[in-house]
This record gives C-alpha cells, structure tokens and sequence, in this order.
C-alpha cells in the first residue's frame, strides 16, 4: 500500500508544463547561491529546504498536480520555523492555514486526488463577493490582533499576507481557478514582507527570492496551467485518466 502512494507521488511530479520544470532549476540555482554567499547556520538551511519544497509545492499547484498536498506539510514547517525567528507571527499562522485549509484536507480528499484538472470551475458573482469581504474581514481582524497582542514588528503588512493568502488556500481546495488572482496578490505581498524583514535584519535574502519566484508561478498560471489554459487541461486530464485506469482507480 505504501509502496503504491510512492509511486503515485512520483506519477504527481511528471506531467508538468515544462515551464513548470525550468521555473524550479532557476529557483533552485538561485537559493543554491544564496546559501552559499552568506554563513550557513541551522536557520539558511531550514530555509534553503523550506524554500525548495515550497516552490515545489506551488509549482505542482500550478500543474493541478494533488503533491502539493505533502510537499505544502514539509515546506510549512521550515516556514514556521523562519517565520518565528523573523517576529512575522502570522506567517506562522498562514502556513497552519495552508495546512488546515488545503495541504491536510488534499491528502484526505480522494475526490481532490484523482483527475483534479477535470474538476476546476470558475467564480459566480457571488463567490467574488464572498470571497473578497472575507479576505476584508480577515486582514482587519488579524492586523488588529496581532498588533496589540504580540512584538510583531510588521503587523498590517504580516496581517495583509496573510489574509490574502489564508482566502487562496480554502479557493484553492474548492478547485476554483480564481484562487490566482489571490496567489498572485499574495505573491506581492509576501516580497514585500520579506524583503522588509531583510532590509531590517529579520530575515535572509532566501525569502524574498522563494516570493518573486512564487509571483512568477503566478503569472505564469494564467496562461500555461490547466487551470486556465483549455489545451493543457484536456491533456492532463486525458493523462489523468489513463493512469488512473492504469492502477485501477475509480
């Protein structure tokens, strides 16, 4: 049984617009330098992992591919860790979010698991509406909170973040494809919380990076990934099924 979920793991990595791949190789070359042109201590490798991963992760987003479900796990662990060094107290709960709202609830759902691509559907009127006064709601609440009741240093622009990103995940595991218009919002907004948390000696130049490379992803959806491109879904929804016949799978 095991056996067979490493196997459809490693089935959830091939398959990628191939946009998808180079995108990964210059992330990953770029954090390979960034690791090593500064001291590396416990903190840069977490984050060299944690960033890697997370890449990773919002690539196979990207490729409608159900792996983000484990390497999203792996990848918000390293982030709490970084976010809690850096004082950026809702990162931390964003990526708890991200857990609760997308990365648990995919490993659970066999119905996210299995021809994903054939699935996506768009927004009606009302699920703008919904979908922007909760992410309304969310910033005040969350900027106000953690402003009064922790050291952040950062709070309306951690709390912008993280509203945005926390509205992303639940849009996301409703398989809508709007969810990228808040991945992308969200990109711009993590860069500019990052990149603040450096200039200010709270954070490694690594995170910044992992954000303008997430705002690529983002950009990139919009016109290769299945999410929004006709073609491409039909192709891997025609994979999809194929394999899923393959193994057996209902």
């Amino acid at each position: 049984m095991l056996t067979s979920y490493f196997k459809f793991l490693g089935h959830q990595l091939k398959g990628w617009p191939q946009q998808n791949y180079y995108l990964f190789f210059f992330s990953f070359g770029c954090q390979v330098m960034t690791l090593a042109s500064a001291p590396i201590t416990w903190l840069t490798v977490i984050t060299f992992i944690g960033t890697t991963l997370g890449v990773l992760c919002v690539l196979a987003i990207n490729a409608a591919k159900s792996v983000n479900g484990v390497l999203g796990i792996l990848s918000a662990l390293c982030f709490i860790i970084v976010g809690f060094n850096a004082k950026n107290y809702l990162s931390i709960g964003e990526q708890v979010a991200y857990m609760i709202t997308l990365d648990i609830p995919v490993l659970l759902s066999a119905n996210w698991n299995i021809n994903m691509a054939s699935k996506i559907r768009q927004f009606s009127a009302r699920s703008w509406f919904v979908a922007l006064a909760a992410t309304a709601v969310v910033y005040l609440l969350s900027g106000y909170l953690i402003g009064h009741l922790t050291d952040d240093p950062r709070p309306w622009i951690d709390a912008i973040s993280f509203s945005i990103s926390l509205t992303a995940g639940v849009i996301c595991f409703l398989r809508f494809n709007n969810q990228y218009f808040w991945w992308l919002a969200s990109g711009i907004a993590q860069l500019v919380l990052w990149f603040i948390s450096y200039r200010q000696g709270s954070a490694t130049l690594a995170m910044a990076i992992n954000s303008s490379i997430y705002l690529i992803n983002d950009v990139m959806a919009f016109t290769i990934s299945p999410w929004y491109n006709q073609k491409e879904r039909e192709r891997l929804s025609a994979a999809e099924q194929a394999y899923a016949e393959k193994m057996g799978i209902e």
